[in-house]
């Protein structure tokens, strides 16, 4: 099969992904054998790729937004069988027995495995997958359409939700990529008000075409101050801002999995009157059945960027110099 896998990590302009062949993957016993149509570009790819997120095994294939359909079961029983159309996401397995897995914490499972990082992911024509962790694709969605939602979307939904965003509050937004373009669209449909603060002219425009009351510069002041904020960007130093632009008792939610040091913060102005930063870590395979619940039931619509299969590369080049608007979609097959 075709595939790309990340050989020496580096700077993305040292070109450290490499294409070629592999041997065909075969399922194991609770495992699904899927044929790649496409598969969602994300940061998360280009952090492996530059080494900010060490590679758990040597010529790992990155991707975890993958869309396609089931070829071959490892088991007899099954949930999915041949021609069922699925997506696989970035949680790939637990452990289940672990105290957070117990307590329903399972994106806090002390030995988990990740699409594209412990496991070869969706940039390959073929791909398998534990069948638990992997998700039906709503019928509404085309395969396109579908992949962000796997990865930007699920991430972006846990995101609002660690965000503390109160009914009808003020939401304000740090970055506007893959994940941020569809969690603006949540946050909006759930009856929130949304303020965007972005480097990228044309984010810019995509913010305001979706109707943000608010879009100014990635270290701009918003107009009022804001109940809740997400930080997309990988940009600790935009930490002070959002925590700065939060009314008294908000809460900050910083999304990527890799952030820049965060500069000092004065207690005062920054955290004092009960603001308070939370992290965001993986997801629960209830956050991805919830996301996919609610991205049909509101016709959720992602903006993509589609990719040759031969042009992986220059994706994550694109991604890495903001040349990308909304979400990037490599087309397998």
């Amino acid at each position: 099969m075709r595939a790309w896998w990340v050989g020496n990590p580096g700077p993305i302009s040292t070109r450290p992904l490499v294409q070629g062949n592999r041997t065909d993957p075969r399922p194991k016993a609770g495992e699904i054998l899927i044929r790649v149509s496409v598969c969602g570009v994300c940061r998360t790819d280009l952090h492996l790729a530059e080494g900010d997120l060490p590679p758990r095994g040597a010529n790992v294939v990155p991707g975890h937004e993958a869309v396609g359909t089931v070829l071959e079961t490892g088991s007899n029983e099954s949930r999915f069988a041949p021609g069922d159309r699925v997506g696989v996401a970035w949680l790939g397995g637990t452990c289940g027995t672990c105290t957070f897995c117990r307590r329903g914490k399972e994106n806090l499972c002390l030995a988990p495995t990740f699409t594209g990082w412990d496991r070869d992911g969706g940039f390959a024509e073929l791909l398998t997958a534990q069948e638990d962790f992997v998700y039906a694709v709503p019928a509404r969605f085309t395969d396109e359409q579908a992949a962000p939602l796997l990865c930007s979307g699920i991430i972006g939904y846990r995101a609002l939700k660690r965000s503390s965003l109160p009914p009808g509050g003020r939401l304000g937004i740090y970055g506007f990529g893959g994940s941020a373009h569809l969690t603006a669209q949540i946050a909006m449909h759930q009856g929130a008000s949304v303020f965007v603060m972005t480097r990228s002219a044309e984010a810019q425009a995509l913010a305001r075409s979706l109707g943000a009351e608010y879009v100014g510069g990635a270290a701009d002041v918003p107009p009022v101050k804001l109940d809740s904020a997400i930080l997309f960007a990988p940009a600790g130093n935009l930490v002070p801002y959002a925590l700065r632009s939060l009314d008294r008792g908000g809460t900050l939610a910083i999304a990527g999995i890799h952030l820049t040091d965060i500069p000092s913060l004065r207690y005062a102005d920054d955290l004092f009157y009960e603001r308070q930063v939370r992290s965001v870590t993986a997801n629960t395979r209830a956050d991805g059945v919830e996301l996919l619940a609610i991205a049909a039931d509101m016709a959720l619509t992602p903006t993509t960027t589609t990719y040759d299969f031969a042009r992986a590369d220059q994706a994550l080049d694109d991604l890495a110099n903001d040349r990308i608007t909304g979400a990037a979609v490599l087309h397998v097959h």
